[in-house]
């Protein structure tokens, strides 16, 4: 979730350094919302649109942007207003870094966006804890208690559980219990300042084993976000969240 990749930064202190230097960057799907017709805003605006189906978001500019972004390129990021569900005219400068926490519901779902990463993190949170966060979260946006339900019900736990719980398979590492777990975040915090002082020079996705398989570590304990981290020159770090 949003919060894992938000506490890791504060870990790592990079929150406090100024945006171009920055050795660490967060990425959110969330920006990357397709440009909506007329007629899809005002089911929008009614809660009658689906935001988490892989098709509300627009993977081709995704790509285009992680793969430059990857390239050590500056790149102007889509800023995106859930207030209005629309894509604003203004954009959001990108500086390179070292390593980039990329953060959304589905950023696994798309394989030609999911292999870029490094290493995947699945963000594991009770049911319960998501939909408390979302009606708070949907309620300082303005929206009813009643179109937030229907909502959820409709399209989000649906949408959960149809394209991102599977996705679930493709990582590398899950973190149960989200930010409260740690143990684990502390443990992804230390690898990011191993890349970051040079102690790994050359770190591949999907490391081999001494019997050639590929080795997955879950961390203790082992259901619904995800996240992901790249490394070697350049580090990826998904998680999902639930914008709308």
């Amino acid at each position: 979730q949003s919060t894992v990749c938000e506490k890791i930064m504060e870990l790592l202190g990079q929150n406090e350094v100024e945006q171009r230097q920055r050795k660490v960057l967060i990425l959110s799907q969330d920006s990357f919302y397709k440009v909506l017709t007329a007629e899809q805003q005002a089911k929008a605006l009614k809660g009658q649109y689906n935001f988490d189906h892989p098709d509300a978001f627009d993977n081709d500019l995704m790509h285009s942007t992680l793969k430059n972004i990857v390239e050590g390129k500056t790149v102007a990021v889509p800023t995106y207003d859930f207030v209005t569900h629309s894509r604003l005219a203004e954009t959001t400068v990108v500086y390179p870094a070292d390593v980039v926490l990329f953060e959304g519901i589905l950023v696994f779902y798309n394989q030609d966006i999911r292999d870029m990463f490094h290493l995947r993190l699945f963000v594991d949170t009770d049911s319960d804890v998501r939909l408390s966060r979302r009606v708070l979260r949907d309620m300082k946006r303005g929206r009813d208690l009643e179109q937030i339900l229907t909502q959820y019900t409709t399209f989000v736990k649906p949408a959960f559980e149809e394209f991102c719980l599977p996705t679930k398979k493709y990582a590398d590492v899950i973190i149960p219990r989200g930010v409260d777990n740690m143990v684990a975040i502390n443990l992804i915090v230390q690898h990011i300042q191993d890349i970051l002082n040079g102690d790994i020079c050359k770190w591949q996705r999907g490391a081999m084993n001494g019997h050639g398989r590929t080795y997955k570590r879950p961390f203790p304990e082992p259901t619904e976000s995800s996240s992901v981290l790249a490394a070697g020159k350049r580090s990826h770090l998904e998680s999902s969240s639930r914008p709308h």
